[in-house]
């Protein structure tokens, strides 16, 4: 038998692979971690989703005390100022503290993190830095970056990525975001809510590709009404810049004539694509799929023996959750357990104001596959939304006309992200519409939108 020196070796240390280092230590595999960057956690620790979260958090305070929202409820502010570098440093603080979480819980499980890049040798062996690493098992879990778009130049500066847009220095008197996906959206709302005007460029003609047709359109009323322009059908066709303001040209996505528009700050979200550059596949055979992803069977082996592959490097929802989720069963089925993951079942968010929430099929995709019945119910007709003054959205229950069983739920609500979360447990239980309806929903709480949307579904809801 061959003598490795570890039974795992997990290259990346985003969501996907710190977790399944973690979980390999906890059932007793010797694991490492190979990770170049200085900090574990990959892009969502560090450049991703948590300080995204940060400035979206402090943005939306920062907007309440401002625009005197909180004014009808007693609480009156005057001279609200803002203080960016106070804001940054609370966001750096947060990822501090959660990158070095991840570095202790390593130091728990003892997992060794090898610092650098790594690239295949053979099936199980790499090169970390310099040093041969051998493994009797390797996951790659490299993630993704930032989808380039072609010849427009990031700078970090005046046009930057998700990553730039994180750090600007300044708040922009015009940005303009090229995307109308969840990253772009997520970002273009912090700079707005700042005192930015943001225009979102958008080549096909709805924002949100991907999500329900209704939530999309409701979607862009909010945030048409928050003050964000969106041109839709629209495709960009060059950035330059001059001395800090860049000039986009744009024309619609069909063709016509072009148009300019200036802003001091660009942002480019089309998309991320897989990490795979330098990990030296064509050694081992492993060849990429039209979308450059690593193919993968339903227990996360490639077609190499010994080689499996996790989270955004493989087909499927880039998503952080996934790729946790990904971690813990790869990890298990290394160990001879039994690690699955219901691809159907995972649930997506917007971390805008209202929030943007969605699991399971779409209305459009669930009408091509069977009979369905849809319910609904508007968070304006919900006692807690509305003594909060947070009526904006509704809960969707899209149910299998014959089964009734749950096929997908939408939401748009401040509280989207949060409440979606029953949706994904019930449909990973199969449950039925009626199943929701019957469950006893605490009052008064925006969740008994869940329970009255899933009434809907039979015709039968209370409040409307």
């Amino acid at each position: 038998m061959a003598d490795y020196d570890y039974d795992v070796l997990v290259i990346g240390a985003g969501p996907g692979g710190y977790v399944a280092a973690i979980r390999a230590g906890q059932l007793g595999l010797r694991t490492a971690c190979a990770e170049s960057r200085e900090t574990l956690g990959g892009t969502c620790l560090n450049v991703g989703c948590i300080p995204s979260k940060a400035l979206l958090h402090a943005s939306e305070l920062y907007e309440e005390a401002k625009g005197g929202h909180m004014t009808k409820f007693g609480v009156e502010f005057t001279g609200v100022t803002l203080n960016l570098d106070q804001m940054h440093a609370e966001k750096a603080k947060a990822v501090k503290e959660l990158t070095g979480g991840v570095e202790f819980l390593f130091k728990k499980n003892k997992v060794t993190w090898l610092k650098g890049k790594a690239a295949f040798q053979d099936a199980h062996t790499v090169d970390v830095a310099g040093q041969k690493v051998t493994a009797k098992n390797i996951v790659i879990a490299t993630g993704s970056s930032v989808m380039p778009l072609p010849g427009v130049e990031v700078d970090q500066k005046t046009v930057v990525d998700s990553t730039g847009a994180l750090a600007l220095p300044k708040v922009p008197e015009h940005m303009v975001v090229i995307g109308g996906g969840v990253i772009g959206l997520e970002l273009g709302s912090v700079w707005r809510r700042l005192g930015a005007k943001v225009t979102v460029v958008e080549f096909v003609d709805q924002i949100l590709p991907g999500f329900d047709g209704e939530v999309r359109r409701e979607s862009a009323k909010l945030f048409k009404k928050q003050g964000m322009e969106l041109k839709l059908s629209t495709k960009v066709t060059g950035v330059t810049v001059d001395n800090g303001v860049a000039t986009v040209t744009v024309e619609p996505a069909a063709g016509g004539a072009s148009e300019t528009m200036t802003a001091d700050a660009v942002l480019v979200s089309i998309g991320r694509k897989a990490n795979v550059d330098g990990l030296n596949l064509e050694s081992i055979g492993l060849e990429l799929n039209k979308r450059g992803q690593i193919e993968t069977d339903h227990s996360f082996r490639t077609k190499v023996d010994g080689v499996w592959a996790i989270g955004d490097c493989v087909p499927g929802l880039m998503l952080a959750h996934k790729a946790e989720d990904e971690g813990v069963a790869v990890a298990e089925n290394i160990a001879g357990q039994t690690g699955i993951v219901n691809e159907d079942v995972i649930p997506s968010v917007v971390y805008t104001m209202p929030e943007i929430a969605g699991v399971g099929l779409t209305e459009e995709a669930a009408k091509d596959m069977t009979e369905i019945k849809v319910g609904k119910f508007p968070f304006a007709a919900n006692s807690r939304a509305k003594t909060n003054r947070d009526t904006d959205g509704f809960v969707k229950v899209i149910a299998d006309a014959k089964t009734d069983r749950v096929l997908g739920v939408w939401i748009v609500s401040s509280l989207a992200g949060t409440l979606i979360a029953e949706a994904a447990i019930a449909m990973e239980f199969g449950a039925t519409s009626e199943d929701i309806a019957y469950t006893c929903h605490a009052h008064p709480t925006h969740a008994e939108a869940m329970k009255e949307a899933a009434m809907a579904v039979q015709g039968k809801p209370i409040h409307i």
